[in-house]
């Protein structure tokens, strides 16, 4: 139990780093730590379910943080995290009804077909030109889909939208400040549903693993945030996808 304790707070200070560098809020590091550790048997659930709670937490510190550095833009923020969160609706209802099997293979696909895509479009690696507004389709559908995917996958809203506002030509470090208070409609939602779920007391939440994870990531979160700016956007994009193959290979082997 020990043991695990320190895992879980070792992970909770790199969620904290991925919070600020790549708006994760924690998801695709808490997922597969909480799965490793966890002894239940609907380990994909407790671990999808435990990284909402953090990420509660974590996206909101980040992002009032942000808010007082002036990285946030409205127009890339609002409507779209309203139609984020009809979708959070939607995505973490249909986890619940999904094998803890399944979940993980999805989990594991969605990243690969990230990556890959990362890679092989333009636009990610290196933006181009000046920055774009959002389309209607992409704020309405697109927040839709964002917040349905983020939601049933744990993993906030941060892998769709770094790369979505990445393309719309915006440094890494804006795409992923904003990332964070687009990824608190997602863990807010997606949360309750899972706290009324999976038939224990808190759900499938796990309250420990959660607050050992908080432990690590609420400090991290402010040291990180006075050296973010200092790096170099083409390095921040490549940490960026790297930290994604991670989590894909933790998962895959845990």
């Amino acid at each position: 139990m020990l043991t695990s304790i320190l895992i879980l707070l070792l992970f909770g200070c790199l969620s904290g780093v991925t919070t600020v560098l790549f708006g994760f809020g924690g998801g695709f590091v808490t997922v597969p730590v909480v799965a490793a550790v966890t002894s239940r048997g609907d380990a994909m659930h407790v671990a999808v379910a435990t990284s909402t709670a953090v990420m509660v937490v974590n996206a909101i510190s980040a992002t009032v943080m942000q808010a007082r550095a002036g990285r946030l833009r409205r127009e890339y923020i609002w409507p779209l995290a309203a139609f984020v969160a009809i979708g959070a609706v939607v995505g973490s209802v249909a986890a619940t009804y999904t094998g803890d099997g399944l979940l993980r293979v999805l989990f594991i696909a969605y990243l690969a077909v990230t990556i890959v895509d990362s890679l092989v479009r333009g636009g990610f690696l290196k933006p181009q030109g000046e920055s774009k507004p959002l389309s209607t389709f992409t704020t309405t559908a697109g927040g839709v889909g964002i917040g349905a995917v983020a939601s049933f996958l744990g993993v906030g809203g941060s892998v769709m939208t770094v790369p979505l506002l990445r393309r719309k030509g915006l440094p890494m470090a804006d795409a992923a400040a904003m990332a964070n208070p687009l990824s608190v409609p997602v863990a807010v939602v997606a949360t309750a549903v899972y706290a009324t779920a999976g038939g224990g007391p808190s759900g499938y939440l796990d309250p420990i693993a959660g607050a050992a994870l908080l432990a690590g990531s609420l400090p991290t979160i402010a040291l990180v945030r006075r050296v973010a700016d200092r790096l170099p956007d083409k390095v921040h994009a490549v940490a960026y996808l790297v930290l994604l193959a991670a989590a894909l290979i933790a998962v895959a082997v845990s």
